[in-house]
């Protein structure tokens, strides 16, 4: 099986080394490309927006054969999300890493500070005490030295989503920082964020409690993960 691992904000497709190990070692072939405008903190990504990292993503699902699963971290949630709305029979099933399918239109993450030169990585003390959990202060230190700022379009950009098919692709929800419970209580209450997960015909939750990057915090244990969810 291909399975395509798309990083979150501020981070290229090496923050899933630690991931991928038993993946490859249960025989699938990982693609962990680099979303563009992320390459280097020289980039220029003033014009880069959500459907330019959704098309990247296409274009490498179409240049695959057979099926492929999609994993999204964080900000990448979306991009996988409009990925199986684009490529719906080509999508096996996409997995959600403390992310969700974003609703179509709903901006990824406008509160975010930035420009059009990018949005860099907020001061750690602007996160809640569950995103950092986990975290040593070595990986906190690692995390800022290799983070590069995320193009202010893909943070700022709703998906535009167009093809109901999309519901008929199993999704996997690995919650690092919400439970199942918090899930079905978010849907209860109408936020947006989770408005689509309704819809979706399979739905699977797995609770992994650590911090927001579990692919520093626990890489292993999210390997294994996926492992059985490319499975399922």
């Amino acid at each position: 099986m291909d399975v395509i691992l798309v990083p979150g904000f501020w981070l290229d497709g090496s923050s899933w080394s630690d991931v991928t190990p038993p993946l490859v070692d249960a025989g699938h072939t990982v693609h962990t490309p680099t979303l563009r405008g992320l390459e280097t903190t020289d980039a220029d990504r003033r014009r880069i927006g959500l459907a330019d990292h959704v098309q990247q993503i296409i274009e490498l699902v179409d240049a695959l054969d057979g099926p492929i699963v999609l994993v999204g971290h964080s900000g990448g949630g979306a991009v996988v999300h409009s990925g199986a709305d684009r490529r719906p029979t080509r999508i096996r099933r996409v997995v959600y890493v403390d992310s969700g399918p974003q609703p179509d239109g709903v901006p990824v993450n406008s509160s975010l500070a930035g420009d059009e030169t990018g949005v860099p990585l907020p001061p750690w003390s602007e996160f809640d005490e569950t995103d950092l959990r986990d975290l040593t202060d070595d990986q906190l230190q690692r995390f800022r030295e290799r983070a590069v700022p995320t193009p202010w379009g893909a943070a700022n950009d709703g998906p535009q989503l167009v093809d109901d098919r999309r519901f008929d692709v199993p999704v996997t929800i690995v919650g690092t920082t919400f439970t199942r419970a918090e899930i079905e209580q978010a849907i209860a209450a109408g936020v947006p964020y989770f408005a689509e997960v309704p819809r979706i015909r399979d739905v699977t939750v797995v609770e992994l409690p650590t911090g927001h990057w579990p692919q520093f915090t626990r890489p292993v244990e999210l390997g294994r993960i996926l492992v059985d969810e490319v499975a399922r």
